[in-house]
């Protein structure tokens, strides 16, 4: 038995970590990446050429139906460069539902995804947008020299097409932190986001989510060559929050690999951590209600999730 289920057990009352609803489907759509990222715990890149093909999207389509039309939130890599997103989105918002997009935001300034901002908003795509910090140097080092500017430059460009100001055009940022220890304080950090890229930018958005990196991918490989994994890996322990743990994101949502696999989380992916059930582990033949009471596949790393506040793609889960 791995370290995390008694912990969970304890701090929950249940046996089990179960899924109590499929709100959000998260697909991932391949791994081809304009950056590199040092935090990105897919391992991510330009080299990589895993991408979902149309009849997975077609299988995705027809589960996020089934199940009530949950969010679709759309992720990789750099989901913008998959050669049938705009198709997928079309579909996905002509049957009603909700489509966010995972974006690095330097991805929009490439020659071919110049249209996707407009495109975007003509969908009415909401957007979530990784900026690590608000400081070039610390966003540089995480992702690569100029990326900083080149956020920026994605940033006012969507500002100037209403994302962020419009309600129906929301635009939340994504912080992590460039070493290993946790976010601060989410609230505090939106704060100091919206003076600081107001004030030198006149940027604007709508939320700031804060995700603790998770000791797996190229992050882990990090650590182990400072020499920090076991450090970093007992800070998350210590800081176990049990309100946090009853709030995990692998409660009412399921992630979607390019090959139609399917997983609890956007981690459990990265690790190749398969759902308990052997039934449901692929498209199509997974179905929407088994999905939405699944127990889920956990691991020490799930310590990431529940350690501070808490941290899952939608941001911090508790107090």
């Amino acid at each position: 038995m791995n370290a995390f289920l008694p912990h969970y057990r304890q701090a929950t009352g249940e046996p089990e970590v179960r899924c109590r609803g499929l709100n959000v489907i998260q697909a991932n759509l391949g791994l081809t990446c304009n950056l590199a990222c040092r935090h990105c715990h897919l391992g991510a890149g330009p080299e990589r050429r895993e991408s979902m093909s149309w009849p997975v999207m077609e299988a995705l389509l027809t589960l996020a139906r089934s199940a009530g039309s949950p969010r679709l939130e759309l992720t990789g890599g750099a989901p913008e460069l998959n050669p049938q997103l705009r198709r997928l989105i079309r579909e996905a918002r002509q049957g009603g539902l909700s489509v966010l997009v995972r974006s690095n935001l330097t991805v929009l300034l490439t020659p071919e995804c110049g249209d996707l901002p407009e495109f975007f908003r003509d969908h009415g795509v909401g957007l979530v947008a990784s900026m690590p910090c608000y400081l070039e140097e610390n966003v540089n080092r995480q992702r690569g020299e100029g990326t900083y500017g080149q956020a920026v430059a994605a940033l006012r460009r969507l500002n100037g097409l209403g994302y962020g100001e419009d309600p129906a055009l929301p635009l939340d940022l994504v912080y992590n932190p460039g070493g290993a220890f946790l976010p601060g304080d989410q609230c505090a950090l939106e704060r100091d986001y919206k003076r600081e890229l107001g004030e030198r930018f006149g940027i604007v958005f709508t939320r700031l989510l804060t995700l603790a990196n998770m000791p797996i991918g190229r992050f882990r490989a990090d650590l182990r060559r400072q020499g920090r994994d076991g450090e970093y890996e007992a800070l998350l322990r210590h800081a176990f929050n049990p309100a946090a743990a009853r709030e995990v994101m692998c409660r009412d949502q399921v992630s979607v690999r390019w090959d139609g696999t399917l997983f609890d989380c956007d981690f459990n992916l990265a690790l190749d951590l398969p759902l308990i059930d052997p039934a449901l582990r692929r498209l199509p033949e997974a179905q929407a209600p088994a999905l939405a009471r699944r127990n889920v596949a956990v691991g020490d790393h799930c310590f990431g999730c529940t350690a501070g506040a808490g941290s899952s793609c939608r941001g911090a889960l508790a107090a």
